[in-house]
Order: C-alpha cells, then structure tokens, then sequence
C-alpha cells in the first residue's frame, strides 16, 4: 500500500488527537503513540487491500459499525479518499470525537452518525465493516437491512472465531478469510468476508 505524504501526516496528526482526547474520553485502552501507531492505525489499514479488491476501480459506501475512537473508518478515509465512509457508534462522547477529527483533518468523505445502527437507516452499503464491535451472529443481525445487494461484510477480529462462524445463519456464508500480517503487531489477526447465499 502506498501512502502520499499527506495521508501519513493525516494518518500521525489522528493518531495524537485520538492520544489527546483518550486521557478525557476513554476512547481506547492503548494510550502510547506508538501503540496507537501499531494496534489502531496498522491494524485498521490491514484491510485497505481487501477494500480496493472489493471496489475493483468503481465507487465505494463503507459503514464503519461500532466506530468507538474512528477505527478503522477514519483510516480507511485517509488511504481510500475515493470511498465514501460512514461511520455510526450509540457513544455520544465518541461520535463527538469522530466529528472533531474529521473536521481538524478535513475530511470531506466521512459522515458521523450518532445511533444504534439496529435504528439506523440510509442507502445501502457495500461493505459493512467491523472491529470489536460484535460477534459474527449479532454483527449480521443487527446490519443486515443497511447491505446493499451484492454487498458483504468484513468483520475485523483477532484469532479464528471457529464458534462464531459456526452459529452465522443459514443465509449468511463465509466467502473469504484473510490473514492479515500488520506490522509491529505480534499478535493473530484475521478478516472475515461474509456475503448473502
């Protein structure tokens, strides 16, 4: 993945505002620089390969389920200024910090929503995104009248949930799983495509 050096900037100047207001909000419990470098910022680029695998050169709505400190939708944004990304959390405090960073880093393609995404509705999206917000079962619930048709999710999670993807509804099918290597991350990561049969 290659980054402009704007979108690194942008990249350090989110990583020390989500430094600065975590000391008031309690957004994240990694508060050291270079662990937001490695735990947030790393971890939630992981997946940009797979978005532009996804996108395949045409346009791009990313719901960011469960955004809590903007992770991973405001680093998407930064990388993929092309997608357009909305991200929705039911934390006011954290949806005001959301809207803050995207204002400070002039984001013209992020929308905030504060709400309970299960109430939420808006055109439909083409990939459904999600990083500890849910289990696989719940997260498929609660958003599935937000997927657009020939849309899928991408559920960001730690080692392999075996029980989660064996409690998916029948309609609901594991079409991808990647292993994702982030650096300076010693630690199991995988991305979970799941499509509609």
């Amino acid at each position: 993945m290659q980054l402009s050096d704007q979108q690194a900037s942008r990249l350090l100047a989110f990583a020390g505002l989500l430094q600065k207001w975590n000391r008031v909000y309690n957004l994240t419990a990694v508060d050291s620089l270079d662990a937001i470098v490695s735990h947030h910022l790393l971890d939630s680029l992981s997946i940009v390969p797979e978005l532009e695998r996804r996108a395949g050169g045409r346009e791009l709505r990313v719901l960011d389920v469960g955004a809590g400190g903007g992770l991973p939708g405001i680093p998407i944004a930064i990388a993929l200024p092309s997608v357009q990304v909305i991200l929705i959390d039911r934390v006011q405090k954290k949806t005001a910090f959301i809207q803050q960073a995207v204002v400070e880093l002039s984001l013209g393609n992020v929308t905030v929503v504060h709400a309970r995404v299960e109430q939420f509705r808006a055109a439909a999206f083409d990939v459904i995104v999600s990083r500890a917000f849910a289990a696989l079962p719940e997260m498929v619930r609660l958003t599935s009248h937000l997927l657009a048709e020939g849309g899928c999710w991408f559920a960001m999670k730690g080692a392999y949930p075996t029980e989660e993807v064996g409690a998916l509804p029948p309609e609901v099918r594991l079409s991808r799983t990647v292993k994702l290597r982030v650096p300076l991350l010693d630690a199991e990561r995988h991305l979970l495509v799941l499509c509609p049969r």
